[in-house]
């Protein structure tokens, strides 16, 4: 017995330890092994692994090395205490290409997150199916894809990109919650730069055709990207650690902080009462959050919209405000995509909702229209017209046409509609509307520039005065702007138990 434990000890810090040289060359490309962020992610001594001494079973002369693990650490471990599941594919071994034992590994690890209802991460370093395995590597991935699908909306899944994710394999990240990538080493595409000069005949670098600058900024795959591993690792932490670990968990509170009694004077300063003045909606976001910590997504990308968790009186919250210093806060494709993704995040895992609106209205243009912005928008309407969790609107300056609808309005179900006195609910501006409705007389008056004004002015008394929505219903109440942080904490509570009933339905079509 001795002898074999010693064997045994021997054989586990051998696999455990991994080649050197292999080692050497992944420090070498500014990278750390699959089993050093594994260290930097979860709790110390927490990991629990599975299968190390997985190896696959092909036996071909173009596949005679069989090492241990087959290029993937998996296994279970904490996060602030907090149970989560994780594989790390290991490039020093075979690139980290997927194989069937690989995949079996994962396979394995994304059951067990399912059956514990723990959130489940992924660290992707891969150079893509084992050629050497053919269909069966394939018919991995597709186990893995079949998983994330059925975990949607179950656990939250979150996909860390820290090397090459090409091929069939970037769908994973895609159908992931959460993206995280890291500048210089990280990049995903679904044809690598070889294949795209051979077809097309355009040269274009690794990082040029899907570094991590590239997804966060243009096609939005990445949620955040960062300039270092261990600052990527300690936001997944961070992001976990805010988190449920399930659909059917509450999120983490942190104690109550008297938010109900805590008014903000600087937030009436914040935002200008002329309607085409220009701040950053990150600055009202900060005043009306605990502690002014909030967590955005998407920061480069759809950056006419903000995306954001928050705790307000100890509360988890997802925040959505227009961004006034982006396209004046209009929506347009790109901002109703992300924040429709976003806003079903939150209605999936029973987050809150806080809209903060300041939009003139949908971005025009022929670029939008075949681009279809008439869909994206639809997408953001469908979002919020589903949600079930808690809803406060919070209308701060201009709410303008189907933007107004759009953005969480009394018409598709907010719980809670609260307004700043500077709040103008209509079709479109005074200006706007003279133009249209006044036409013809502009053309026939001795002075269109004076009968103009005349007409702006009663238009806006009529129709944009802040009491308009209110004394129809529309608005719930109008607010001070300096209580602002006051009435949305009292709405959540006031919201705290709400509950609904889904018809019976397998599901809807959202129009992707």
């Amino acid at each position: 017995m001795a002898s074999l434990r010693q064997g045994h000890r021997k054989l586990r810090d051998e696999i455990v330890a991994g080649d050197s040289r292999a080692l050497d060359r992944q420090h070498a490309l500014g990278k750390r092994t699959a089993r050093e962020r594994l260290e930097l992610l979860l709790d110390p001594g927490s990991f629990v692994e599975v299968d190390l001494y997985r190896r696959h079973q092909v036996h071909s002369a173009h596949l005679k090395a069989r090492p241990h693990t087959d290029g993937v650490v998996a296994g279970s471990g904490t996060i602030e205490g907090r149970r989560v599941f994780v594989y790390a594919q290991d490039f020093s071994i075979f690139g980290g290409s997927l194989g069937d034992a690989h995949a079996s590994k994962i396979h394995k690890v994304m059951d067990l997150a399912m059956s514990t209802g723990s959130p489940l991460i992924a660290l992707n370093d891969s150079g893509g199916a084992r050629i050497q395995e053919g269909i069966t590597a394939l018919h991995g991935y597709g186990g893995i894809f079949r998983r994330q699908v059925a975990a949607s909306g179950i656990i939250p899944q979150f996909s860390v990109i820290m090397g090459p994710c090409a091929g069939g394999a970037a769908y994973s990240p895609a159908l992931a919650d959460f993206t995280f990538m890291v500048r210089d080493t990280a990049s995903m595409y679904l044809t690598g730069p070889d294949v795209v000069e051979a077809v097309s005949g355009e040269r274009v670098s690794h990082d040029e055709l899907g570094g991590a600058d590239v997804h966060g900024s243009r096609s939005g795959v990445a949620t955040l990207v960062y300039d270092d591993e261990t600052t990527c690792l300690h936001d997944v932490r961070y992001l976990v650690s805010m988190l449920p670990g399930n659909n059917l968990d509450p999120a983490p509170r942190t104690p109550e902080c008297g938010a109900q009694h805590d008014e903000r004077p600087s937030l009436a300063e914040l935002v200008p009462a002329e309607p085409n003045r220009p701040y950053d909606m990150r600055d009202v976001v900060a005043q009306l959050v605990d502690d002014g910590a909030y967590f955005e997504l998407h920061e480069d990308w759809g950056r006419n919209i903000l995306c954001a968790f928050a705790r307000i009186d100890g509360e988890l919250v997802g925040v959505v405000g227009n961004q006034p210093m982006v396209l004046a806060g209009v929506l347009d494709r790109v901002a109703s995509q992300k924040a429709a993704r976003f806003v079903r995040f939150c209605d999936a895992f029973n987050i809150p909702l806080v809209t903060l609106v300041d939009v003139p209205g949908f971005l025009p243009g022929t670029e939008q229209e075949s681009a279809g912005i008439i869909r994206h928008g639809a997408q953001l309407l469908y979002a919020y017209c589903e949600a079930t969790v808690p809803r406060i609107q919070v209308i701060l300056r201009k709410a303008y046409g189907g933007a107004y609808i759009v953005m969480d309005s009394r018409s598709i179900g907010t719980d809670l509609s609260l307004a700043w006195p500077t709040n103008e609910i209509a079709v479109m501006g005074a200006e706007g509307a003279v133009n249209v409705l006044f036409r013809r007389e502009l053309a026939a008056s001795a002075d269109p520039g004076a009968r103009r004004e005349e007409l702006v002015a009663e238009y806006a008394t009529q129709y944009l005065h802040p009491h308009y929505a209110a004394e129809r219903g529309l608005v719930d109440d109008i607010i001070d702007p300096a209580r602002t942080r006051m009435a949305v904490a009292a709405g959540l509570a006031m919201l705290r138990e709400k509950r609904h009933r889904p018809a019976a339905r397998k599901h809807g079509n959202i129009p992707l």
